[in-house]
């Protein structure tokens, strides 16, 4: 935005670069330098490719491309891919039982249902001992 204003306002007061920035309050460096070319035909086979290899990330598209050979830096790559949102998808938990358990059937003799349980004790400063029980 203040890159366009210093350079409308050097073209048409005719001032200086430098006192256009001072005025406007931008870095000379940014007015100097022109916005770099965009890309379409690289966006167009990055989406090509992103469509295909879902579970691909940028990396791996930039190796793609430079097989093609279109070749650019990966900070460039980055900036690319993520102005058109090709983030690789997080995959989903695993999907677990819903609804209620029911309840464990009432016993109608002895032994018929059985029960399994640790214990573990320590007996002063000796390690601890640990038992696997059975409950009737």
């Amino acid at each position: 935005m203040r890159r366009a204003v210093a350079r409308k306002a050097m073209r048409d007061h005719d001032i200086s670069q430098r006192r256009a920035c001072r005025l406007v309050g931008a870095d000379p460096k940014t007015v100097r330098r022109d916005k770099p070319p965009d890309n379409p035909e690289v966006r167009e086979e990055m989406k090509a490719i992103a469509s295909k290899r879902r579970r691909f990330g940028y990396r791996r598209i930039g190796v793609l491309l430079e097989r093609k050979g279109m070749i650019m830096n990966q900070k460039k790559l980055y900036r690319l891919y993520t102005e058109e949102k090709l983030g690789v998808r997080r995959r989903r938990g695993r999907k677990r039982a819903r609804g209620s358990r029911t309840p464990m059937p009432v016993a109608l003799r002895p032994g018929e249902r059985w029960s399994l349980d640790f214990v573990s004790d320590t007996f002063g400063a000796s390690a601890a001992r640990q038992w696997f029980v059975y409950k009737p």
